[in-house]
Order: structure tokens, then C-alpha cells, then sequence
């Protein structure tokens, strides 16, 4: 187990004395969470674009390497892009 810090023990000791209790609005929270979840990962369009040979053969090998099918690759690139988690480096 890896190392905690004196507050993550004392969370964790009082989960395991059974001393904690859920929010009263858990299940209200867990059920907007997952409407969000399946609202971001819905795919309802679709696109058509041209690439070179050259890098449709590159995005196919990094799929492969990640056990996924390379229009899903494409899609997660794409996503995180528009998110801001993806950054050209200049």
C-alpha cells in the first residue's frame, strides 16, 4: 500500500470504523454525473476528412499499440483538443 499522508489515514480509518455517511444528495449527484458522462461520450455526427497515407498509417500503429481501433484514437485526439487538454508545442 502506498504511504498516506495523516489526513488520508484519518479518512481512511474512519471509513474502516464505519463512521462516515454518504451526502444526502449522493444519488441525486451520482445520477446527474452519469447523464453528463453519457452526453460527452455520445457520438450522434459524423465527419469525413482527407489525410496522407503516411499519417493515417502512423495513427493506425499508435492505435494498435493502445489495443484500440484508430477512429477511436481520432476521436479521443479530437475531444481532448477541443477540452484543452491537448496542446500544440511550438
Amino acid at each position: 500500500m502506498s504511504r498516506l499522508d495523516k489526513e488520508e489515514r484519518e479518512i481512511l480509518d474512519a471509513f474502516d470504523a464505519g463512521e462516515l455517511q454518504r451526502s444526502p444528495d449522493s444519488e441525486d449527484r451520482k445520477v446527474r454525473h452519469q447523464q453528463y458522462a453519457e452526453a460527452m461520450f455520445k457520438k450522434d455526427a459524423r465527419i469525413n476528412i482527407r489525410l496522407s497515407s503516411r499519417d493515417l498509417r502512423g495513427l493506425q500503429k499508435k492505435a494498435l499499440a493502445e489495443g484500440i481501433p484508430y477512429q477511436t484514437l481520432v476521436a479521443s485526439i479530437l475531444h481532448k483538443y477541443v477540452e484543452g487538454r491537448l496542446h500544440e508545442d511550438r
